[in-house]
């Protein structure tokens, strides 16, 4: 990797740096990219013609419903294409911005190939152990009945996990490669004006968002369809359709497995770089972010792809599999309790979210170019267009999910069932838009609390971080009780909806709370392109400085950075709400898998008993240290780029006077090997610390005759370890998200301007919230995921 990053020949500096070092010799295609571009193109569309009629015809013999879905996916896709070709026809401006744009490009896709390389090898590791644990597990009643033996069951879910690792990983993939094609045609169009610099990024954003969001939905739908035809399911002798979602869960574990480390590698990548960058080029030698003398300022770019764009699409393909998978096991559960046909309720899920690509492909067409343009033209708040956008994606979004609860959740039984699932859907679209606001409101310097924090600033270092930290710690409070209302308010329009059991008990209150996390997840595509946005805008504000355009282009794209840092962190907080209500469904599905097992009820568990208490604070443990681990991995990496950019500095003199070139190549091989090596100790904390306990309290347990006990000890870890995340997460992400807004703020000239008292001592601020908002922050709502679905597959385990 290292040789890899410092092969590009640097060439000779001119009296302004006009260009930049390729970091890799050639492009880089994945392998299975390279195997389709080799094949003849009417093969191919041959291939694809047969492929697409495979998947319907599955579709077709499982249920109308999944035509329906695979349909809408396919349209999509397509739609993702016009996009793809609407933004690379966009030009992509003067040649020394092209030669930046390269630069970032070879070093994010060098990075990407090998960190998911590592990943890969992992993963194939983990998928060993799980199958080595499935062939000698115990079966369920269940499966007993189904004829399903051990080794179908271990293959089964072996291949779940390596499919949705693959997803992930491509999810991954499809981020970075938009990002870093979109980066320079944005800061292109910040020439001519500010509405298309918009437009540009947020298409660009949206065909990511819309890949990621239809490759989640297709890929658990074609699994479905496939296990549902291959096993005969629902026919005599056969599986029950009702537990054919228990067989998904190893999907949406190698979904949240490539999530976390994705997340991680390239949180490290991106703080470690962009701190040491900052603290050299900004506070030590006065100079502007982004400036082409900063021998850190190519690795700080790469590190927005690999960072924010190839993490946050795995990220988002995570939360929506785990959220499906999770709403379609508490569907069928609850209709085999009310003897219903459970086809629609377990279909619910996959409906709902092919209907989010179509409302958020609405909302994403919404935003437009003007006949306005030149850079004097008056510069619209990014912010209300979005928001424009985002409210027509609500509105269409609480109709569309209207006609779904109507169309698959009416039932004879309880014929006014479906409108109470359409109240707890409204429920969970109006706690994302709650979420959304709060998180604005915490992290734009439109308002009091940023402000609050710039005016610290005046006084010094200390009290800006005094003022941080406080607002992260108050910042907890709004969402905490949004979060519990929505929980509370979901499950009893659920319990209320006339749904009953054999003994006459109401039990529609889960999957109540399971629609409203639908229905929160309802606009996640066009909440993507939000997310997507930030860091495209960015790097797009990167290239016009480091290519030294005109001041009026560098004001545009800093108006569109400071709005793309106020749309991340809205995102991150939209998904840790998201991650509440995913895992308290999850839970609830493992709690039901345990009983499966044991063969007897597991309906609570008891943290009044000592190692049940144990467990629930080693799961907050967890939570602490990991985000320990990923803070403290950030620091190490930094110090090892600030060690090198004041080397460079001092060794080569001319670099201020731009006499002599930076060696870019050298920061970028630091972080890459470094942020490679560091993240694997927190993510294997993560991983392991749930089986290595559960597996110790059962044997606790044998011999003090609990049976039990392993999994109630993992049932609490699960518990304490998701409030605590929550927590956790909300106060890392808003606090670094306020943090470096309150750090523009300054930098629009309130309270002195760049290169003032205030302005060092909020950079000071933006670095400490750096690794906060970017790597601890949005690993741990992986983390809280993972730690269910991991709970989930390796049940068998703790009994």
């Amino acid at each position: 990797m290292d040789d890899d990053m410092e092969s590009g020949s640097l060439g000779p500096y001119q009296d302004k740096l006009r260009t930049f070092p390729n970091m890799r010799s050639k492009a880089y295609t994945p392998l299975i990219f390279r195997i389709l571009l080799g094949i003849n193109t009417r093969v191919l569309f041959i291939l694809l013609l047969l492929g697409l009629g495979a998947v319907f015809y599955v579709g077709a013999s499982t249920s109308p419903i999944l035509v329906f879905v695979f349909s809408v996916c396919i349209l999509s896709f397509l739609v993702s294409i016009y996009l793809t070709k609407w933004v690379l026809a966009k030009d992509e401006g003067p040649p020394e911005m092209v030669q930046i744009s390269d630069a970032i490009r070879d070093g994010a896709e060098g990075f990407f190939r090998t960190q998911y390389g590592s990943i890969s090898k992992m993963a194939m590791l983990l998928a060993l152990v799980i199958l080595c644990i499935y062939l000698f597990r115990s079966t369920t009643p269940q499966q007993e009945s189904s004829g399903l033996g051990r080794s179908s069951s271990a293959y089964i879910t072996v291949a779940a996990f390596l499919l949705g690792a693959l997803c992930s990983g491509i999810a991954g993939y499809v981020g970075m490669w938009v990002s870093v094609r979109a980066n320079v045609r944005v800061s292109s169009a910040a020439r001519r004006s500010a509405r298309e610099a918009l437009q540009v990024a947020t298409r660009a954003g949206g065909l990511s968002a819309l890949v990621v969001v239809g490759m989640a939905v297709l890929g658990i739908a074609i699994l479905y369809a496939t296990f549902y035809v291959w096993l005969g399911v629902d026919t005599p002798g056969a599986m029950k359709v009702t537990d054919l979602p228990l067989l998904l869960v190893g999907y949406g574990f190698g979904a949240s497995f490539v999530a976390l480390f994705a997340q991680l590698g390239g949180g490290i990548f991106t703080k470690a770089a962009d701190v040491g960058a900052d603290l050299v080029g900004k506070v030590e030698q006065g100079i502007p972010e982004d400036d082409p003398r900063n021998p850190a300022v190519i690795a700080d770019l790469v590190g927005d792809n690999v960072g924010d764009c190839a993490a946050r699409g795995a990220d988002l393909f995570e939360s929506i599999a785990a959220e499906i998978i999770s709403a379609m096991i508490l569907g069928g559960t609850m209709a085999q309790r009310c003897k219903i046909d459970p086809s629609g309720f377990i279909l619910f899920p996959l409906v709902v979210h092919s209907f989010d690509l179509v409302v958020s492909s609405v909302g994403i067409f919404s935003i437009r170019g003007t006949r306005e343009s030149g850079v004097k033209a008056p510069i619209e708040d990014p912010m209300t267009i979005l928001q424009k956008g985002y409210s027509i994606t609500i509105v269409l979004a609480v109709l569309t999910f209207g006609l779904s609860t109507r169309w698959l959740l009416y039932t004879e039984q309880a014929p006014s069932a479906w409108f109470n699932f359409a109240l707890c859907g409204l429920i969970g679209i109006i706690t994302a838009y709650i979420f959304v606001w709060i998180t604005k409101y915490y992290t734009d310097y439109k308002h009091e609390p940023v402000r609050a924090i710039a005016l610290s600033s005046s006084t010094g270092h200390g009290t800006n971080i005094i003022a941080g930290v406080s607002l992260g710690l108050e910042s907890t409070a709004l969402p905490v009780l949004v979060i519990s209302v929505s929980i509370v308010s979901a499950f009893w329009l659920g319990h209320s909806s006339g749904l009953l059991d054999e003994a006459g008990n109401p039990t529609g209150g889960l999957f109540g709370t399971a629609v409203a996390t639908m229905g929160m997840l309802s606009t996640a595509a066009y909440v993507l392109t939000m997310d997507m946005f930030g860091p495209i805008a960015d790097n797009a504000g990167g290239i016009v400085e480091m290519s030294q355009q005109p001041e009026s282009v560098r004001e545009i794209t800093d108006v569109l950075d400071a709005v793309g840092n106020t749309t991340k962190a809205t995102t991150k907080g939209f998904a840790i709400g998201s991650a509440a209500l995913a895992s308290f469904l999850l839970f609830s599905a493992y709690m039901d898998e345990v009983s499966a097992f044991a063969h007897e009820p597991f309906k609570q568990v008891d943290i009044a008993i000592p190692e049940v208490f144990v467990g629930g604070l080693l799961g907050s443990m967890l939570i602490f240290l990991f985000s320990a681990w990923a803070c403290s991995a950030v620091g190490r990496t930094a110090q090892e780029v600030v060690n090198e950019v004041r080397r460079q500095f001092i060794e080569r003199p001319g670099i201020m006077e731009y006499k002599e070139k930076p060696d870019y190549g050298r920061c970028v091989a630091i972080v890459a090997s470094a942020s490679l090596r560091e993240m694997i100790k927190p993510g294997a904390l993560a991983i392991i610390s749930p089986i290595v306990v559960g597996f110790l309290f059962r044997i606790l347990g044998y011999y003090t005759g609990h049976p039990l006990l392993g999994a109630k000890v993992v049932a609490a870890l699960l518990m304490f370890a998701t409030v605590s995340g929550i927590l956790m997460a909300l106060f890392l992400n808003t606090a670094g998200g306020a943090w470096d807004n309150a750090k523009k703020y300054i930098e629009t000239g309130a309270l002195g301007g760049k290169g003032s008292d205030a302005h060092k001592a909020a950079v000071t601020g933006d670095t400490v919230g750096d690794p906060f908002k970017d790597t601890a922050g949005p690993s741990l709502h992986v983390v809280i995921k993972m730690l269910a679905t991991i709970t989930l597959v390796m049940a068998p385990v703790f009994l």
